[in-house]
């Protein structure tokens, strides 16, 4: 049973910093590359990052690159993203979510890669 389960959400004041973590059981982790997506009010659903897990290669899109890292336990089949310098226009709904093929630059981490989808964890960045 494939799960990919999102946390560490919450609420934070604009220029702080949070981490989520997405925990994967159910598949070869090793074998996927990891994505964060979000998704805004009224917005479509962007990709974020993304990390090759087996190679440690990894994609940001450009809002968040310099802001944002994402890294890999494998020991642990966890993903986390490091969310710094906050920003208002980061409040979203983060997903996590697992791609057989990983995306060849940042406008390649679309939806339709994905193979699994976790639950979102909710970021609120205030003013």
């Amino acid at each position: 049973d494939v799960q990919l389960q999102a946390s560490g959400g919450g609420l934070v004041q604009a220029g702080g910093s949070l981490t989520l973590s997405c925990a994967a059981s159910g598949f070869a982790f090793g074998d996927y590359a990891i994505l964060w997506f979000r998704q805004a009010p009224g917005k479509e659903r962007e990709g974020v990052s993304c990390t090759v897990t087996h190679d440690g290669t990894t994609t940001y899109s450009l809002s968040v690159r310099g802001r944002f890292t994402i890294s890999s336990d494998s020991a642990k089949n966890t993903v986390y993203l490091q969310m710094t310098e906050l920003r208002p226009e980061d409040t979203a709904v983060y997903y996590c979510a697992a791609a057989y093929d990983p995306p060849i630059h940042a406008a390649t981490m679309t939806e339709a890669l994905v193979d699994y989808w976790g639950k979102g964890t909710l970021v609120t960045v205030s003013s």
